[in-house]
């Protein structure tokens, strides 16, 4: 990857984190609001391999780990683990179909959320699994499935290193 590649990532994580905070946070639905940094995570493992979807996984739980009040690397552990797990899974699917990130998406980032408590529970945050577990990872999956359509195509931007070929004026 190249200088230019992991600028636009960190741009793209760095704006993920500031629409988390500022916009995500204050929709609601059921009283739960949209995860875009475990989405980004899952973005990075339906566009990218393993290792580099792990890597930004846990760069994206990082940031998430700053702003919240759960022992600090929770999110990064968690987002690690499903980034690598979606990125290994997406690696047997070939010509995907427009769908098929989005189902990823839901999925993923609703699994995303149950690893989350599960994960907090072990390390002695067992308030995490709690009887709302299953409606917050449906609207978690159901609100980030349908920003997947713009959480892909962005992560896909962030990691193309090569340059896109210059359009001709001529129709020749």
């Amino acid at each position: 990857m190249n200088a230019m590649a992991r600028s636009r990532l960190v741009l793209v994580l760095f704006v993920a984190m500031g629409l988390q905070l500022v916009v995500a946070s204050r929709i609601q639905l059921a009283g739960v609001h949209p995860d875009l940094m475990v989405l980004t995570a899952v973005s990075a493992g339906v566009v990218a391999g393993p290792s580099r979807a792990a890597t930004v996984g846990f760069v994206a739980g990082l940031l998430n780990d700053l702003f919240l009040q759960t022992p600090f690397g929770l999110s990064a552990l968690t987002f690690c683990l499903v980034a690598y797990a979606v990125a290994t899974l997406q690696g047997g699917v070939l010509r995907a179909a427009w769908w098929v990130p989005v189902l990823t998406a839901v999925v993923a980032t609703a699994g995303g959320e149950v690893l989350y408590a599960l994960i907090g529970a072990i390390v002695g945050q067992g308030q995490m699994l709690t009887d709302r577990l299953g409606p917050i990872a449906g609207v978690v999956g159901g609100t980030d499935g349908i920003l997947a359509v713009l959480a892909v195509p962005a992560v896909a931007w962030a990691f193309r290193t090569e340059a896109a070929p210059a359009r001709s004026r001529s129709r020749w």
